[in-house]
């Protein structure tokens, strides 16, 4: 019965620090732009072998 009293702060502080990274990640503008990317794969402008 300890341990539970162990892992339920433990998973409240990691859940915590999960919601919080997200937040960041919306706040500092890093999905702005989904729908690019999905154009992009659908272009037929890059290429299969790029040079170098």
């Amino acid at each position: 019965m300890t341990v539970i009293s162990y892992l339920i702060p433990i998973s409240l502080i990691l859940g915590g620090l999960g919601l919080a990274g997200f937040v960041y990640t919306i706040r500092s503008s890093q999905y702005d732009d989904p729908e690019g990317d999905a154009r992009r794969i659908l272009s037929d402008d890059w290429d299969d072998h790029p040079k170098g």
